[in-house]
């Protein structure tokens, strides 16, 4: 019967019955894309950070230096490893290899989380490596003239700066999570593109089922871009500022303590 209907007919007749498994299959898609940038940037905000810590002159030899220099060279080939190489083979590894190799069986929901995640934060280290790199190191300078160690200048002064020069990095994460956990259909993750593949596969509608999903992604994709900049916009703060008089501003405070 469907054979027989022109190509509109076939999308409202493949809605009519799938709309709903398309529906859940996107919000499938939006919540491992949300929690898996959010954990991801957690991770690259920490990775960044201790990749950006200083070696003082002089302590190159201290038992703490030989630490911090391995584990930044355990981070970086971490970083290297989880971007260079494609998230559907990292998915693979995680969901069959761990379990093959070391006995370690993840549900599909943990592996799918952890291999998001894991991959987002390489990205996000190098993000967050190079927004606290742009922050003028008299930043740093000033923050320790004042009595602050590093980890209270960078979560006080440098963190804060480079969140917002890395807020469109962060924003680019989400969207392109949300068109890569396409690839988790592999390890059997009932999301968007897992139901397209169900839905063809069952009709033989290949092109009409991937224009729905090709319109649902969009949509999903365009919506998290627009709230982004909205949250850029309100980050930014006024366009216009009032100057105002220190005499005043001490005045007022001078009537506030009276």
């Amino acid at each position: 019967m469907i054979s027989e209907m022109n190509f509109f007919g076939r999308i409202l007749y493949i809605l009519q019955s799938y709309g709903l498994s398309y529906l859940t299959g996107a919000g499938t898609t939006l919540l491992i894309a949300l929690v898996s940038t959010v954990i991801g940037c957690l991770i690259g905000f920490a990775v960044g950070v201790i990749q950006t810590i200083p070696i003082q002159e002089g302590n190159e030899r201290t038992p703490a230096t030989f630490l911090l220099k391995f584990c930044q060279m355990i981070l970086h080939a971490y970083v290297e490893l989880f971007r260079g190489t494609p998230m559907i083979v990292q998915a693979v590894f995680i969901y069959y290899g761990l379990a093959q190799i070391w006995g370690v069986q993840l549900g599909m929901w943990q592996a799918a989380f952890l291999v998001v995640s894991i991959n987002t934060g390489a990205y996000m280290a190098e993000s967050v490596r190079g927004g606290i790199i742009s922050i003028d190191p008299g930043q740093m300078e000033g923050a320790k003239s004042i009595g602050m160690n590093h980890f209270q200048a960078m979560t006080s002064v440098i963190l804060p700066q480079a969140f917002r020069n890395i807020l469109p990095q962060i924003g680019n994460n989400l969207i392109i999570n949300i068109k890569d956990t396409s690839v988790l259909s592999v390890i059997s993750i009932v999301d968007l593109f897992f139901v397209h593949k169900s839905v063809s596969g069952a009709l033989y509608t290949y092109f009409e089922s991937a224009s729905i999903v090709m319109l649902i992604y969009l949509t999903m994709t365009i919506t998290v871009s627009r709230l982004l900049r909205l949250l850029e916009k309100y980050l930014d703060g006024s366009e216009n500022y009032e100057l105002a008089d220190c005499m005043d501003i001490g005045n007022q405070m001078h009537k506030k303590g009276a």
